[in-house]
């Protein structure tokens, strides 16, 4: 169909208007923290699930060399769109992330990414390479892959930082699985951000797998999670308040105190000294000769990494990535247990003692006896309501945390078992379907 320049018009006029709002100069951090707070989560019902899963990409064949990015690249080109519609991601280490579309409910969420899956496999197998689910790289030193400008500042940025090993580190060496749920009513929003919150402890220790880092062992069951807390806490902290009664309000503080990370001028320039968004907004410094604009606004708060972050939806970040064998089990436990009205009640009141236990959950897993007897209750709560589809999986993780086991304890008996190197490449290979 051939559009006339008339019927063209208004919708470049809209375009153009789009663009000028984009553009404008934000000139009050008061404003901008309204239109943070009012923008933050979106009212309506919950029942949408939406997954995002990384992993390793290994040459089994050769474990300690990382794949080119335009030998992965070549590999992907091929596979869009995916059946069950998931965007195919390289992050800056040459991991590999499938990002799934909204579902009406975890069951369909679950079986969508499982299609999906299942052909990035096979075209990773036949170029000779494999993915390895773990909350960390176990075998190779840091090392971006990823050419986009956006990776390039992100590295500048940490390496002018406190922080420039662990930042290295989380880009290029950490794997997870995140899960986007509808914000729901807006009535329950305090207690649905503090339950998020308050679940994260327990739900690290369940899935706890990442207990290497650069060929050694750091003495973490998840040593993705040891990275993250060795961040800026204004970037990578939890958001939520001393209260938690107000998310949008929590948010909107989060962001304007957090230091700005890159500009675009048009590409991206890393900011390589501290200066909280807040500053830049109010004029005290001027960042590419300007105030920000509301795309810059926009663009801050994708630089910002909290455990879970309002999208208008919640994003939960704080799982390691984990083995087939459970991740549906697990993805389908953090749904119900803050999707389920009954069940939301339940689990409250069974991680209330951990509730804050971050770095204890990272640290020791399901040895901690508190994080151990949440685990089993929360466990407990969703497999009352798991389907049969789920029973296998299921019964695995409710096996592992019955005894105490988290993905770490098995990949590390492994390591001591046959070394390194040789697991990594197994594990590479049963991803590409060998025994």
């Amino acid at each position: 169909m051939t559009r006339t320049a008339a019927s063209a018009g208004p919708q470049l006029d809209n375009i153009d208007l789009a663009n000028d709002l984009a553009n404008a100069e934000l000139t009050s951090s008061a404003v901008v923290a309204q239109q943070i707070a009012d923008g933050c989560l979106k009212d309506g019902p919950v029942g949408r699930v939406g997954l995002e899963l990384e992993a390793h990409c290994f040459d089994p064949a050769d474990p300690m060399r990382r794949p080119a990015w335009d030998e992965i690249s070549d590999v992907l080109r091929w596979l869009s769109p995916l059946p069950g519609g998931s965007a195919i991601t390289v992050e800056p280490g040459g991991a590999i992330e499938l990002s799934g579309p909204p579902a009406d409910g975890v069951l369909p969420a679950i079986d969508a990414m499982t299609g999906d899956q299942a052909v990035l496999r096979n075209a990773l197998a036949d170029a000779g390479l494999g993915l390895v689910f773990l909350g960390a790289d176990p075998l190779r030193s840091p090392q971006r892959i990823n050419p986009g400008a956006r990776y390039r500042a992100m590295e500048q940025f940490f390496a002018a930082s406190d922080s420039g090993a662990a930042g290295a580190a989380m880009m290029t060496s950490t794997a997870s699985i995140q899960l986007n749920l509808d914000a729901g009513p807006q009535a329950g929003w305090a207690d649905r951000v503090r339950l998020a919150h308050a679940l994260g402890p327990t739900m690290i220790a369940i899935a706890a797998n990442s207990p290497m880092l650069a060929g050694e062992f750091s003495g973490w069951q998840s040593t993705r999670q040891w990275v993250w807390g060795q961040m800026d806490s204004a970037r990578c902290g939890p958001v939520l308040g001393v209260s938690g009664d107000d998310p949008g309000t929590d948010w909107a503080r989060y962001a304007l105190k957090a230091p700005v990370m890159m500009v675009h001028a048009p590409d991206a320039i890393a900011v390589t000294y501290y200066v909280p968004f807040t500053d830049w907004v109010d004029g005290r410094v001027l960042l590419g000769d300007r105030r920000p604009t509301i795309a810059d606004l926009e663009y801050h708060l994708t630089t910002l990494f909290p455990p879970v972050r309002p999208r208008q939806w919640l994003e939960i970040r704080y799982l390691d990535s984990v083995p087939d064998a459970i991740w549906p089990a697990l993805v389908f436990t953090l749904t119900t247990l803050l999707d389920d009205p009954a069940a939301a009640d339940l689990a409250a009141a069974a991680v209330e003692p951990v509730a804050t236990a971050w770095d204890t959950a990272a640290r020791l897993g399901l040895r901690d006896r508190r994080l151990y007897a949440a685990a089993n209750r929360c466990l407990s709560i969703a497999a009352e309501r798991a389907p049969d589809e789920l029973a296998t999986a299921m019964q695995q993780l409710m096996l592992n945390v019955e005894t105490g086991r988290c993905p770490a304890d098995d990949f590390s008996d492994r390591v001591i078992e046959h070394g390194i190197a040789a697991t990594v490449a197994q594990a590479a290979r049963s991803a590409q379907g060998e025994p």
